[in-house]
């Protein structure tokens, strides 16, 4: 969590300077990322809420995906990294909502994706969406790459935001 920290407080600097508000939804990162924008004192001026999506039910129950939503979007895709982004945007009315899913390891995922895969996304004044793939299939490490990943893809979407 160190690690993260200068990164994070930058991050936590600009959303408080900006009065912009986020929301976090996580897979495979498993809460890092919403740990990493919480242990910033003053945290509540920008972090709205976070979940991590890790099944089917739960994207049902947390996000309110339904099956219908699903048709022609793969799980751990960008396309369903920038839905769950969007959605988050949606639910909590944030400025923005930033997203991850993917397969820590130390397998892949059912969808076929090897272990080390994540893809990212941002969507507010700026979206962004990316993948990622380590090549590696030690999940804490993946686990604290992909927290990192979305920390710098939500960054570099802040410096392009008006």
């Amino acid at each position: 969590m160190n690690s993260l920290l200068p990164a994070t407080e930058v991050i936590a600097a600009m959303l408080k300077a900006r009065a912009h508000t986020v929301a976090v939804s996580e897979s495979s990162s498993g809460g890092l990322v919403s740990a990493a924008l919480l242990a910033v004192p003053g945290a509540s001026a920008y972090f709205m809420g976070g979940a991590v999506v890790y099944t089917r039910t739960a994207r049902s129950a947390l996000m309110a995906i339904t099956d219908a939503d699903m048709v022609g979007i793969r799980s751990s895709s960008e396309p369903y990294a920038q839905l769950l982004a969007q959605r988050l945007h949606q639910r909590f009315g944030t400025t923005w909502g930033i997203a991850e899913t993917g397969a820590a390891g130390p397998r892949g995922n059912s969808y076929g994706d090897a272990a080390g895969h994540s893809c990212l996304a941002i969507h507010g004044p700026v979206c962004l969406s990316r993948t990622i793939e380590t090549g590696n299939n030690d999940r804490l490490a993946n686990m604290r790459i992909f927290t990192s990943a979305l920390l710098g893809l939500f960054r570099e979407a802040l410096d392009k935001a008006p």
